[in-house]
């Protein structure tokens, strides 16, 4: 089995943003409800005074504001499904497990079109929520330990925060110049690990 992580690794840049502008396109008065909150979240993000968690579940608000989202959804992939690279088509598989913090209503239509397997983000439309936590760095790791995934052959992310899941696997990859370059996952020193350990401490939050 192969895992992929999605936004930057098999698509780039990243679907959520593209899509939450695909949907403000078709309905503007979403730049004026949802787009302001989304920057300000962002800012106090980047300040510190926001967990990640809670800047993506406002992001992630636009989905509450789209009526007619399994059909823009749809028209979305249509157009945007030619983002994925050329050497992940060459090389997918039946036992493909697409692992994103990217919300599930998102990916469950990609997921189907390429025929694997997909675990994300569960985040209720209705009510604005989150079902789970947020399917990023250690909580991927944890879900495969969790639900008794078989070996993992190779994993592929472009970030260094999936250092976790990447340790899971028989052979792990990097993935970087917007999706289109593959190199071993790098060894880190002392220093990085630690950087990145924190990322995975602090930016990324449980929800329990």
């Amino acid at each position: 089995m192969n895992v992929y992580d999605f936004d930057g690794t098999i698509y780039h840049p990243d679907c959520s943003i593209d899509f939450a502008f695909w949907c403000m396109n078709r309905r503007p008065i979403m730049y004026i409800t949802f787009f302001p909150k989304a920057l300000v979240g962002l800012i106090r993000y980047k300040l510190g005074k926001l967990p990640r968690h809670l800047m993506m579940r406002r992001f992630f608000s636009y989905l509450t504001m789209v009526k007619d989202f399994d059909a823009q959804i749809e028209r979305f992939w249509d157009r945007h499904e030619q983002n994925i690279p050329a050497w992940y088509l060459s090389q997918k598989r039946p036992d493909d497990l697409i692992i994103s913090a990217a919300p599930l209503c998102i990916m469950q239509p990609i997921a189907r079109r390429l025929g694997v397997r997909v675990v994300a983000t569960e985040y209720d439309r209705e009510y604005g929520v989150f079902l789970n936590n947020l399917m990023a760095a250690r909580e991927k790791a944890r879900y495969i330990i969790d639900h008794g995934f078989p070996v993992i052959e190779n994993f592929y992310s472009d970030s260094l925060a999936d250092t976790p899941l990447a340790l899971c696997a028989e052979k792990a990859h990097l993935v970087t110049d917007k999706a289109r370059k593959i190199v071993d996952w790098p060894d880190l020193d002392d220093e990085t690990l630690n950087k990145v350990r924190r990322k995975i401490n602090t930016g990324w939050r449980h929800l329990e």
